[in-house]
């Protein structure tokens, strides 16, 4: 991967804000450049995350969806995954990333919330919050924290608390598990988070 790669972060009201700060904070520290995107509809780029923090977004989603991104990023929180859901040009983008092979990565309640009631991935195992787990047809449900399926190029995730494993995977897949080992060093993380430390 070039050192221009970018991942296009989406954010809403309600966007749990640990998995998508984690998320954009690690993919810095992996030279990857990451925009977020507001979906709110009233253009306004200032979100209100679940717990009440608020991030202002560097573009709407209409300004920069046809940008050239090399994977989207849906964190979760349910409000903000229903507002990802209720977005016609949310679902439309998340579809056009995946339709040109592009990976699509989703955490916590988005996986449930967004890509199955559009049947975004017809074909693809996944992951989410297991509070939710119902909302994931139980053929396509992996009991993991963190599931990827090169199949369909789908990345998912658990929860805050899997957040980091979700970046550093997300950092492998666009720069390399050199680059994961290497931010993974920055971190002091707690045991049974795959930090690629160890030999591959």
């Amino acid at each position: 991967m070039n050192a221009n790669v970018s991942v296009l972060v989406c954010l809403a009201h309600g966007t749990e804000e640990t998995e998508a700060v984690t998320t954009i904070d690690l993919l810095v520290r992996g030279g990857i450049n990451a925009t977020t995107a507001s979906v709110n509809g009233d253009g306004n780029r200032e979100i209100v995350c679940s717990r009440g923090v608020r991030l202002l977004a560097d573009a709407t989603l209409v300004e920069v969806a046809d940008n050239d991104f090399a994977a989207i990023v849906l964190p979760g929180g349910l409000k903000g995954a229903e507002a990802f859901r209720d977005s016609p040009l949310l679902v439309e983008t998340v579809r056009q990333f995946h339709l040109s092979g592009r990976i699509v990565a989703a955490i916590c309640a988005a996986a449930g919330t967004v890509l199955v009631p559009h049947d975004l991935f017809p074909l693809g195992n996944m992951t989410g919050f297991p509070g939710l787990k119902e909302t994931i047809p139980a053929e396509k449900w992996v009991e993991k924290r963190v599931v990827w399926d090169p199949r369909v190029n789908l990345l998912t995730s658990q929860a805050p608390g899997t957040a980091i494993d979700f970046a550093l995977k997300l950092i492998d897949l666009l720069a390399g598990k050199e680059k994961a080992r290497e931010v993974g060093e920055q971190l002091v993380m707690a045991a049974g988070i795959y930090d690629y430390r160890d030999p591959f």
